[in-house]
């Protein structure tokens, strides 16, 4: 990850509606959540919500998919853990002796449906 792409996720990610948006989707795992699911979730207004939703998007952070009349968001995992690479690349400078593990990849949890 360059660092002007972190920068954007970091970014999207530095505002508490937009933080607790993604830790909703990351807990939703594989599957994700609908919009109307993450409006009752936040008690966010249609256009609030949408505008958030859109800035996580536009930084890689989530995705989404039109099934018919609803649009179901999903947590991007390989974009996160590719945050989460590149936060920690030279952890502890690099010392393996320093009690530093490697961050390890984050997978979406199963569908439980």
């Amino acid at each position: 990850m360059k660092s002007n792409d972190a920068l954007a996720c970091l970014n999207a990610l530095a505002q508490e509606h937009r933080l607790n948006l993604y830790r909703l989707l990351v807990q939703a795992g594989e599957d994700g959540l609908a919009v109307g699911e993450l409006a009752a979730a936040t008690g966010l207004a249609g256009a609030t919500l949408t505008n958030h939703l859109h800035i996580l998007r536009r930084a890689g952070m989530v995705t989404d998919e039109r099934r018919g009349r609803v649009i179901q968001c999903r947590a991007n995992y390989p974009q996160m853990n590719d945050l989460l690479g590149f936060l920690s690349e030279n952890c502890c400078a690099g010392s393996a002796t320093a009690g530093c593990a490697p961050t390890t990849a984050c997978l979406p949890a199963r569908s439980k449906r």
